[in-house]
């Protein structure tokens, strides 16, 4: 009896073997791989089938499987790159804020390493530092021609502070605590025309440039000593000269030819020359360009010296008692 279940067994298992479907390795090379292109045009000619036999070819593509698309690892030096890519900002345009495209275009820096014209303001050749609590001449662009820094605390006017700067015309420190000025700070200026410093501390007048037009030193403390002898002499353009509110005892002599405008009220001067504004050796002369003349508020009695103003358009503003 067992050797018949044995039997049947055996022939159940030799049956399932040779139903079994054959296994073989798939090929999915196509023949047509080593045809010529002169086959294809054989292989694939539809011009001579007709249109009720035609027929459409149905294929399947090659499996491309279930492959997992692997990048290779970043090398240490890409890694660095990308690091340093991502931690530094950039702007819209893609550049970095710590390079600018333009070398230089802000000005000069200050001494915090801070552009002058993103500190102050500049304006094609014009320069406004105005109430920046400035303590000190920030360094200008080359072709300054116009600098205002009114209402800061600046102390001290250094020789180098406007060294090279051949363009600069026009100088304004109104309101600051100037008590100092380097002697050499304003002489090499070429084409100055107009120095203001009024509403400072300044007692001594350094040696300015000829080319001056306008000078407003009002409100210091010039003092007996505080202008040179001759200061003004070779200026032969300087048309206003205001040195108001100071403690000057005398007017400051010889006054240039061309000088429009001299205002000296609120001093200490106390005489006066016959020959300060008119040449006494000439009574013919006439000084037309001087009409505007301010003493009041000085301990002078004008009326003492009448030949003083006989060559003015206008007598001066001041005490006649």
């Amino acid at each position: 009896m067992k050797t018949l279940a044995r039997l049947v067994l055996g022939l159940v298992i030799l049956d399932a073997a040779v139903t079994a479907p054959t296994l073989e390795s798939i090929n999915y090379d196509s023949e047509t791989y080593d045809a010529t292109l002169e086959d294809l045009d054989n292989l694939y000619n539809y011009e001579n089938i007709p249109m009720g036999q035609a027929e459409i070819e149905i294929a399947t593509a090659i499996p491309s499987g279930n492959r997992e698309l692997l990048t290779p690892p970043l090398q240490p030096k890409d890694a660095e790159e990308e690091e340093e890519e991502e931690s530094t900002p950039r702007l819209i345009d893609g550049s970095s804020p710590q390079e600018p495209e333009f070398p230089g275009v802000l000005g000069p820096h200050t001494n915090e390493d801070f552009p002058t014209c993103l500190l102050c303001t500049c304006i094609s050749t014009t320069v406004y530092c105005d109430d920046h609590e400035l303590d000190a001449i920030p360094p200008l662009p080359k072709n300054t021609a116009y600098f205002y820094s009114r209402f800061n605390r600046i102390k001290k006017i250094n020789r180098n502070d406007f060294a090279s700067l051949n363009d600069l015309r026009k100088i304004d420190l109104t309101s600051n605590l100037i008590s100092e000025i380097d002697e050499d700070a304003f002489r090499k200026l070429p084409r100055l025309r107009e120095l203001v410093l009024r509403d400072n501390k300044i007692r001594q007048l350094p040696e300015l440039p000829t080319t001056l037009t306008f000078i407003d030193i009002s409100n210091n403390r010039l003092g007996r000593k505080g202008i040179k002898q001759e200061a003004f002499k070779d200026m032969y353009d300087l048309h206003h000269l205001y040195l108001s509110d100071n403690n000057l005892e005398h007017i400051p002599l010889p006054l240039p030819e061309n000088l429009r405008a001299l205002h000296l009220q609120n001093n200490n001067i106390l005489e006066m020359r016959e020959d300060t504004f008119c040449n006494v050796k000439n009574l013919t002369y006439i000084r037309k360009a001087l009409e505007d003349i301010r003493l009041d508020g000085n301990p002078i009695n004008l009326s003492k010296t009448p030949q003083a103003y006989i060559c003015l358009p206008r007598l001066p503003i001041g005490n006649l008692v």
